[in-house]
């Protein structure tokens, strides 16, 4: 955040600077739209075509999902609930058959009985779980950011928002899981309205049926916030929370199932469909973008045909990757239990720098991680983290396996260690893409 005079902006004034001398200085404001055009394009170029996107977040979507989102269906509003008589508006059949291919898809995909498609972001989703699960003053539990929590599920996200109040979810820090018997005695202690199991650092299952157990006693419920593994819990892979004890997940549609960007709600309890489709609307969203829905519908269908075996893929993928980073000497979280069951792989780069001095090195060589905080961490030491986040979604999806991930490792520790320069892995980068730039497991 920069202060200047009476202003305050919480973006990096440089980069707006850059923007606004160019807007000055276009003679009209068509040269600037060709501005917006090139930015995007080199991004498309260089994020799309040259680099090693190893963001955890983060997956290409399938050319037909992109065909729908530039659709003329993306100008239409559709307020309401599907059928006539729930819409605002007239003329909107077509729309009702565009949202109702696209809940009937998700439903089959992670077979459940409700599913809800009108998330224009994820972060929608815990707003509404917040929203319909609790009240403001109630108690809740949720993970802490340096043990892989999100602040969507603490006091700085919808669960701030909604004025609850927030008790840690005690960690194993060697396990990396919940401490159920720290948490058994916390939570018989303050008996939370609501357990939010949501993680960002994702390696392995929760324990969501003893917490579940354990809550039910005081008709407690519990939120899996599936965000980072809803494309693993579809291909049965990862966990299955609703089985297990969870009364809803919601997930992000462009992470692991590798859809549009935007939010998915699934619970299977009837008496959850009222109170969470009246939140979702008319409080939280409206007009939903069908564009959108179109393209998630798409995502779904792609997903039901070769989830399976793209997700079989990409855990393979992380526990080769974070085998052969831990052989050429970069600690790796979770060794002791094969690394990951995710799409995720945490290494501890604080011998090496740090978190945002290594992402930062990486990026130089067209190489794309996130810093992230570790355990040892402090929720303070967020700008410069002990770690980093690494996932495979995006290399799988392009058609890279194991080999390649021992290539992978191999370029990510000679910069890590400083064994080669930037320019001599960013010319490997630049090689290695070239021989994977085709999106795979979707329909031609």
């Amino acid at each position: 955040m920069s202060v200047t005079g009476d202003k305050t902006e919480v973006h990096d004034e440089k980069v707006l600077d850059w923007a606004r001398k160019l807007i000055e200085k276009s003679q009209s404001e068509r040269l600037v739209v060709d501005e917006v055009f090139n930015s995007v394009r080199r991004n498309e170029i260089w994020r799309g075509n040259e680099c090693l996107n190893l963001l955890a977040p983060e997956a290409p979507t399938s050319p037909l999902v992109r065909e729908l989102l530039s659709s003329e269906v993306g100008t239409r509003a559709a307020e309401g609930h599907i059928g006539k008589l729930e819409r605002w508006f007239a003329g909107t059949q077509f729309i009702d058959e565009i949202e109702a291919l696209c809940i009937e898809l998700l439903k089959k995909a992670f077979g459940v009985s409700y599913a809800d498609h009108r998330l224009v972001a994820s972060m929608i989703g815990n707003m509404t779980v917040y929203t319909t699960l609790t009240e403001p003053g109630d108690s809740i539990m949720s993970l802490t950011q340096p043990f892989g929590g999100h602040s969507s599920n603490r006091y700085d996200g919808p669960a701030g928002v909604r004025g609850v109040r927030v008790y840690d979810i005690p960690i194993d820090e060697k396990e990396l899981t919940v401490d159920l018997d720290a948490f058994e005695r916390v939570a018989r202690d303050i008996k939370p309205r609501l357990v939010s199991l949501g993680a960002s650092m994702t390696l392995f299952p929760l324990p969501v049926k003893e917490i579940s157990e354990i809550v039910t006693e005081w008709n407690g419920k519990v939120y899996f916030d599936g965000a980072h593994q809803l494309g693993l819990i579809g291909a049965g892979l990862f966990q299955d929370p609703l089985n297990e004890g969870a009364d809803v997940i919601t997930g992000s549609a462009g992470k692991t199932f590798s859809g549009p960007q935007s939010g998915i709600i699934l619970w299977n309890d009837p008496n959850l469909t009222k109170p969470l489709t009246d939140t979702i609307f008319p409080t939280l969203a409206a007009t939903h973008q069908v564009n959108r829905v179109a393209a998630l519908a798409v995502a779904a269908a792609e997903f039901i045909a070769f989830g399976e075996e793209y997700m079989k893929q990409i855990v393979s993928n992380s526990k080769a990757l974070a085998k052969a980073l831990h052989e050429r000497g970069i600690p790796v979280l979770g060794s002791h239990k094969g690394f990951t069951e995710t799409h995720q792989v945490i290494a501890d780069v604080s011998e090496f720098g740090g978190g945002y001095h290594i992402a930062n090195k990486l990026a130089e060589a067209n190489i794309i991680v996130n810093k992230n905080l570790i355990s040892k961490d402090r929720p303070e030491d967020w700008d410069k983290p002990s770690g980093i986040r690494i996932g495979t979604t995006e290399v799988t999806r392009l058609g890279m396996k194991e080999s390649e991930m021992d290539v992978v490792a191999e370029y990510i520790s000679g910069i890590i260690k400083d064994e080669k320069t930037i320019d001599h892995i960013k010319k490997k980068v630049l090689g290695l893409r070239e021989e994977f730039n085709k999106i795979h497991y979707c329909f031609e």
